[in-house]
């Protein structure tokens, strides 16, 4: 069985941006020494732009093959005339309105986001999936989520967008490890405890 792993970076407060849920103020962070983690450990999550921008397109990856993400992050992407955001994964967008891909690479879960990742986690592969958010979309798949690794930056935002936009509910996860960076960014990482 598959891993989805909840890759996500928030402030210190834990949220995942701004009220409108711009984040780009996080990018800030992504230094020589961040970089060179995330190249090393977890290449296949730094989007295709990002890679070409770093002369990282030969990276292979390391722990996934697909990537799971909805609407709002998507069209982040699709703002900046990008219809393939992760072309070195298979992509899968959560959303209720978009009724057409805009791209061969990219497939639309339009219903049942929760049973097309239980069908994707059930597929043969040494890969896990990558969940990139947003919001809503991890408040639905909460219950699926194995793994949690959370880039958190060091600044405190009051309010803004959370890291799982659902009802109150507990759901328990076991600390796995934590890393500090120099630029005051954390990466804890965490298991889920069943």
């Amino acid at each position: 069985m598959r891993k989805l792993t909840y890759f996500i970076a928030c402030s210190i407060d834990g949220f995942i941006g701004g009220p409108d849920g711009d984040a780009s103020f996080m990018t800030r962070f992504v230094d020589e020494e961040f970089l060179g983690f995330l190249t090393a450990e977890y290449p296949e999550t730094l989007s295709t732009p990002g890679r070409r921008h770093f002369g990282l397109d030969d990276l292979p990856n390391k722990r996934f093959d697909t990537i799971v993400q909805g609407r709002g992050s998507y069209d982040l992407a699709l703002k900046e005339g990008i219809t393939s955001p992760y072309a070195h994964l298979r992509e899968y967008v959560a959303s209720r309105t978009l009724t057409r891909s805009p791209d061969p690479n990219v497939e639309i879960i339009s219903a049942d986001p929760v049973g097309r990742v239980r069908e994707l986690k059930a597929e043969d592969s040494p890969f896990d999936i990558y969940l990139c958010g947003g919001s809503g979309l991890a408040g639905e798949l909460i219950d699926e989520i194995d793994e949690l690794v959370i880039k958190t930056y060091p600044v405190v935002l009051g309010t803004g967008m959370p890291m799982f936009g659902s009802g109150f509910a507990v759901s328990q996860f076991a600390p796995e490890s934590v890393r500090t960076f120099g630029n005051g960014v954390l990466v804890r990482t965490y298991s889920r405890k069943r």
